[in-house]
């Protein structure tokens, strides 16, 4: 067998992302804001503004406690969504 034919020895291993998806476009514009931590899909020009700002600030806030999305909690992810949004 070659070695082009071979699989890896082992899966990457998941990495947690948030996805954010808004269906109020009308306009017909497609749009799809991609990072290292966030996939962000749809919405008018200012809810998907609104979604981007919103990630770009959990994750400053995150990077700011010198965490990243894989390690804090659900709840602790939750409550910095909290934060960034009140």
């Amino acid at each position: 067998m070659s070695q082009k034919n071979r699989l890896p020895a082992s899966k990457p291993s998941p990495k947690p992302a948030l996805l954010g998806l808004a269906f109020d476009a009308e306009d017909g514009h497609k749009r799809l804001t991609r990072a290292k931590d966030f996939v962000l899909a749809g919405g008018s020009e200012e809810t998907h503004g609104m979604m981007r700002e919103t990630v770009i600030r959990v994750t400053e806030k995150l990077d700011d406690r010198g965490k990243s999305l894989r390690e804090v909690s659900a709840e602790e992810l939750r409550d910095t969504f909290d934060d960034v949004l009140s």
